[in-house]
Order: structure tokens, then C-alpha cells, then sequence
């Protein structure tokens, strides 16, 4: 009915809005934590009306699937950028730089937020969950399409490496979300320096371009569900307006 009596907005500018109040939505869970925190907080902080807010989110697990799916999204394109770098630890460094320095710390408050709630609420668990999985099955497939394709040897079979992989990045995450002194560049060296040894690296007996690509193809030869979102899409069931 609202999308009736009010003039619809370009899809640019709903978009615009949503990316708005999923901002101002992720800063609150981080400060106040999922249950304290309140709808009309997000109203407060996204400068937005009540009505405004729901035509967007219906509820807080509305926003808790938008942020998630947003997260997949842009993992799911630095993983691809990862997969056709022609030097793939040099590629890992510069995600990690961005993860564990660059991204706002209370973006690593949240994860750890959500991870705890998860733990507690299913409707949570639901949500969270299956993009914890995908992250997880998109590392292991590409590391099998680097071995397939000749450019690591690593020490451990790839499960087992995809396993203590992601230790190590979850113990980053825990530390850059709890700790307002920590560093990431007095370890990351070191972080680095395990996970070559653990991967392996094979040097190129082909032209430059010939290993990465058929890695590349390897890793991108998914089907589109396996890049389909794993949340809640709820949130986007209205056309809305101003």
C-alpha cells in the first residue's frame, strides 16, 4: 500500500538507502549487542523514520540477513580476485591487510557479536551459519583448483590445510575484534610466513600466465547456485518508496 501513496524511488537510490541503514544497523549491534539493541536505535542512528525502516527490514533478523549477504558478496569477489592473481600469497596478504587492518574494527565486533548469538538463538544460527560454510567450501575449492593445477605442494592434504587456514583467520578476528591495542603487522609476517611453508608454492615451469589461468577456470567453474546467497532474502520482498 505505502509503495502506492508514496513516489517510487529509482532502484539506485533504494539501494543507496538500504546500504544506509545496514550501516547504521551493523554500528549498533557492534556498540549494544544483538538484544539490546532496538529497532528504534537503528531509526536514531540511520536518521530514518520508523516506517522508513520497515519498509526495508521488517525486524532485526531482516537486518542481520542483509548484512550477511552483503558480507558473502563481497567476499565472494575478493575470492575471486584472489583466484586470478598470478602470485597468490602476495594476493592473501593484501586480503588479510584489508580484513585485519583496514576494515573498521567494529565490523570485527559484529562477526564476533553474531558468532556468539548464533551459539544461542536458531533463528540466528540459520542466518549466520550457511555463509560461515560457503566462505569455508570457497577456500577449499580453491586451494584444490591451486594444487590441480600445479601452483602449491602443500604439506597437508586439503582439507587439513583448509581447516587450519581458517583457525588461524578466525584467531585474527577474535584478536582485532577484542583487543584495541593489536596489530596486525607484529604477526602477520609470521602469519604469513607459516601459511607459505603450509602451502608450498610451486614456481612457474610454464609461462607466467598459463598456471594462474587454468587455476582461474578451475575455481570459476561454479554453478550458479553454488554463488547463490545463503540468507534470509526476506527483506527484499518490497518495492519501496520514499
Amino acid at each position: 500500500m505505502a509503495s502506492y501513496l508514496m513516489p517510487k524511488l529509482k532502484p539506485e537510490t533504494q539501494a543507496a538507502r538500504r546500504e544506509h541503514i545496514l550501516d547504521a544497523a551493523e554500528l549498533c549491534f557492534a556498540r549494544a549487542g544483538f538484544h539490546r539493541t532496538t529497532m528504534q536505535d537503528i531509526c536514531k542512528a540511520a536518521e530514518v523514520s520508523a516506517g522508513a525502516l520497515y519498509l526495508y527490514f521488517d525486524s532485526k533478523e531482516a537486518l542481520i540477513a542483509g548484512l550477511c549477504e552483503r558480507d558473502r558478496a563481497e567476499f565472494s569477489d575478493k575470492l575471486t580476485k584472489l583466484a586470478e592473481a598470478p602470485d597468490f600469497l602476495s594476493a592473501l596478504n593484501r586480503i588479510a591487510e584489508y580484513y585485519f587492518h583496514e576494515q573498521p574494527a567494529h565490523k570485527r565486533l559484529m562477526s564476533v557479536e553474531m558468532a556468539v548469538e548464533a551459539t544461542r538463538n536458531p533463528r540466528i544460527e540459520e542466518i549466520c551459519r550457511p555463509v560461515d560454510r560457503f566462505v569455508q567450501a570457497e577456500f577449499l575449492r580453491l586451494f584444490q583448483a591451486l594444487k590441480d593445477a600445479g601452483r602449491i605442494a602443500p604439506r597437508l592434504d586439503i582439507p587439513a590445510l583448509a581447516n587450519v587456514f581458517h583457525i588461524l583467520g578466525d584467531g585474527l578476528f577474535w584478536r582485532r575484534a577484542v583487543d584495541p591495542q593489536f596489530n596486525v603487522h607484529d604477526v602477520l609476517p609470521g602469519v604469513m610466513a607459516t601459511l607459505e611453508a603450509l602451502f608450498n608454492p610451486v614456481a612457474a615451469a610454464k609461462p607466467a600466465d598459463s598456471g594462474p589461468r587454468t587455476a582461474t577456470e578451475t575455481y570459476l567453474k561454479r554453478s550458479k547456485s553454488d554463488l547463490a546467497p545463503a540468507t534470509d532474502r526476506s527483506q527484499r520482498k518490497h518495492e519501496v518508496g520514499s
